[in-house]
């Protein structure tokens, strides 16, 4: 079978799958299993594919026809311009993600060394991010899953960040002492178990329901973290966290008495990080 058959047909089966992007899916796969880029799968159309090229195309199909997230099936997922590791023990991460990046740049302007804190790294991309960007920072990232805190490892040495960043086990940020750290940086899980049914299936059934859901409301797990983070700031120090739209007036409830706080918008005007001054 050619390329552009094998594309053709793959179009075909995501679309009756119901699969989004079904051209942008199929290439991205077949890409991953030939090891190339896009102008080669358009430059070389008429080329065949091995057996076992075929036979593998096929597997990382069935997969994301069946809803497993493309970033999965090939391991990887971009994020600030690096090519991160990513497995079904870490959420995918996502450009919305990159406004709490943004948010801790302009606020850490002119400061030599701010001491910075991510919880809940995840895949490590927040903390990769920062280290890459302020080189005089000094990084930590807790996470209350070993599996993670391994992909978060793995994309340190990758990139040649892991001298930059420390990694602990740890609950949000129980047993850290007070006033040690001038930013506390989140992408907490932030959807209730009650608005399951609005959250897209293959995030629901394939992605880490520990990075995605908080407990009934969605809040819990920033009801905690909120005032373990005060706690953890030096006076003036920044909270910065990502959150879910039907989550905005309970967290502005929590931070109302913050020396200062403040939301940015997404690209599509939607309140996505609150950032508050202790």
């Amino acid at each position: 079978m050619q390329i552009a058959q094998a594309l053709r047909s793959a179009i075909q089966l995501l679309e009756s799958a119901g699969t989004g992007s079904p051209r942008l899916n199929a290439e991205t796969l077949l890409m991953f299993v030939l090891g190339c880029d896009r102008a080669y799968l358009y430059a070389h159309s008429d080329r065949l594919l091995t057996p076992d090229e075929q036979r593998r195309y096929q597997q990382a199909l069935e997969e994301r026809a069946r809803g497993v997230p493309a970033q999965y099936i090939t391991g990887h997922q971009e994020f600030w311009g690096m090519d991160l590791v990513v497995s079904p023990a870490v959420l995918v991460p996502r450009p919305e993600t990159e406004h709490i990046v943004e948010t801790v740049l302009e606020l850490a302007r002119g400061m030599a060394a701010p001491r910075i804190v991510d919880v809940g790294t995840g895949s490590g991309c927040i903390a990769l991010a920062l280290a890459r960007e302020l080189p005089g920072a000094e990084l930590h990232a807790t996470d209350v899953s070993a599996e993670a805190l391994e992909i978060a490892r793995a994309n340190a040495a990758r990139h040649g960040l892991q001298h930059r960043i420390r990694f602990e086990e740890r609950d949000l940020l129980a047993g850290v002492a007070p006033a040690s750290y001038d930013f506390v940086v989140a992408n907490p899980p932030y959807v209730g178990e009650r608005e399951a049914e609005t959250v897209e299936a293959q995030v629901r059934r394939f992605e880490p329901r520990l990075a995605v859901f908080a407990g009934e409301t969605g809040t819990e797990v920033i009801d905690r973290l909120v005032p373990q983070a005060r706690a953890a700031l030096r006076p003036g120090g920044w909270l910065v966290m990502e959150i879910g739209y039907s989550s905005r007036l309970a967290v502005e409830s929590l931070l109302r008495d913050w020396a200062e706080s403040r939301l940015v918008n997404d690209l599509q005007g939607i309140a996505r990080v609150a950032a508050a001054r202790r």
